[in-house]
């Protein structure tokens, strides 16, 4: 029976994994490793609607606390410089999957030429508006509207580790010199100043370093490179003066890849994630700094690798986080991915009293497999369909990605359009992370060609009109970032938990 869980590693996958297990199975001991020597990665970070669900309304930490500490801001999609349109917005609102009533076809197929504003989500992009006005709250904003954060990685773990401590999670100062292994995996981890520290299970939340999974346990890393060839980031970013706080993150085609920028409040972020084997260093530093003129003049170059661990639950130790593996931030799919492995593996717990089965762990392997292919050939469409710049590098991509288990559904797409019936040429379909949603924004906002197409009656073009003018009235009339920010920290607002 596990009883007494140790955490290696106090970055964010650790602390949520930490403060995940103390919320929703209160009688586990658990302990935190931490070193201060490591630090913590300061940079931004984007999200998906996933992280605030998780954390607001799955683990129910307090919205008021929550945003005072953590201080994020509100990203409603990803607005995409990419392929033949000037630009697309992603955003996490339904819209192209959708068919409004009394239409013969879901409005992919209407989307050709423009989809600007054909739901509430992309229409508040449009506007730079985050939420729509709450009538019942006299003004204030409606937070049902899909959105993910915009969150300052330092802000977001300090907050998180105050909270773990309050949840009685003990912190260790150390830095890992080894492991002890034992019957049923570790039986214990040596620290640097002699410390000996026994479980009856371990979370690999190292990051990069994989400290157990990787290199104590030596499990099989799956490489990526043939899906995605990015591997090294140039970051940097400046602070914020009169610039809009945009509420979308940013995708723009580069060179040899492309670069985010995330909307702090006071801080943008940007980056430029590349190829080395296309473009060096050098020369894909003073392509960011040309573009980024507000720039620090020697941003940071950051090496990763894209690809995962074959297993990430080996005997007693679990792997959460960069330590299962690392696919590029073009979805910003991190800390998403740490609240879905957290969630699966409390459940699993959950089922098994604290006695998990072998085919508990064959299910969670299964279940961590999915969430990394399925985001490996999503960020790998990306890359098939952008015909923006015809250089090198980008016809390497459109000709020679590897697009895993998506050749099904590109095969119906181009005989078949943005049917509903694509949902099931899916990789596995129930489970999917992006939904059909995601990837018909990418294939509709690349233009992907398609046979079977359809076109709006007279009368149908009317009333379509007249519902984007009613989504743009909407969304002209809903609040910015700033104001809804100022909104939350007045003393009459009060948030319902």
């Amino acid at each position: 029976m596990i009883q007494k869980v140790l955490i290696l590693g106090s970055g964010s996958a650790g602390l949520i994994a930490a403060i995940s297990l103390k919320k929703i199975l209160p009688k586990l001991e658990v302990r935190v490793v931490r070193s201060s020597d490591i630090g913590v990665i300061g940079v931004g970070e984007g999200t998906t609607v996933s992280l605030p669900t998780y954390l607001l309304d799955y683990l129910k930490l307090g919205h008021a606390r929550f945003y005072a500490q953590a201080e994020p801001t509100w990203k409603m999609g990803i607005r995409f410089h990419w392929g033949p349109r000037d630009y697309f917005d992603y955003p996490f609102a339904y819209q192209l999957s959708g068919q409004w009533r009394h239409y013969s076809c879901p409005n992919g197929y209407y989307s050709d030429e423009n989809f600007h504003g054909i739901g509430l989500g992309s229409a508040l992009m449009e506007a730079n508006k985050a939420f729509p006005q709450h009538e019942k709250s006299g003004g204030g904003p409606d937070f049902s509207v899909p959105f993910g954060f915009h969150i300052e990685n330092v802000k977001l773990v300090q907050t998180l580790e105050s909270i773990a401590q309050e949840l009685g999670v003990a912190f260790i100062e150390g830095k890992m010199s080894g492991a002890e292994r034992g019957p049923s995996g570790i039986s214990a981890l040596l620290l640097e100043d002699g410390q000996r520290l026994e479980a009856d299970f371990f979370l690999d939340c190292s990051g990069f370093r994989s400290e157990l999974l990787g290199r104590v346990l030596g499990e099989e890393f799956v490489d990526y490179r043939r899906s995605l060839f990015c591997d090294r980031a140039v970051v940097g970013g400046w602070e914020r003066t009169t610039e809009t706080i945009l509420p979308y993150t940013i995708a723009e085609t580069m060179e040899a890849g492309w670069a985010w920028q995330i909307e702090h409040e006071h801080h943008i972020n940007r980056g430029y994630v590349y190829s080395s084997q296309a473009i060096s260093d050098e020369a894909a530093t003073e392509e960011f700094l040309r573009k980024n003129p507000k720039a620090p003049k020697t941003p940071r170059v950051v090496k990763f690798r894209s690809g995962r661990y074959r297993r990430v639950w080996v005997d007693n130790v679990v792997a959460i986080g960069n330590s299962v593996g690392f696919v590029e931030p073009l979805e910003a799919t991190a800390l998403m991915t740490v609240a879905r492995q957290c969630k699966n593996l409390i459940m699993l717990w959950e089922d098994a009293a604290l006695r998990p089965t072998e085919t508990m762990r064959s299910l969670y392997n299964q279940l961590s497999g999915e969430t990394f292919d399925d985001t490996r050939d999503f960020l790998a469409l990306h890359y098939k369909l952008n015909t923006r710049l015809d250089n090198e590098f980008w016809r390497h991509c459109r000709e020679d990605t590897e697009m895993g288990d998506l050749a099904p559904l590109l095969d119906f797409y181009h005989e078949n359009g943005p049917s509903l019936m694509n949902i099931y040429c899916l990789p596995s379909q129930d489970r999917n992370i992006f939904g059909l949603e995601g990837y018909l924004a990418i294939l509709v906002g690349n233009r992907a060609p398609y046979k079977a197409k359809r076109a709006l009656t007279d009368t149908e073009r009317v009333t379509w009109d007249d519902m984007l003018k009613t989504f743009r009235t909407r969304a002209e009339q809903s609040l910015s970032v700033a104001e809804t920010l100022a909104i939350i920290r007045s003393p009459q607002w009060r948030w319902n938990s």
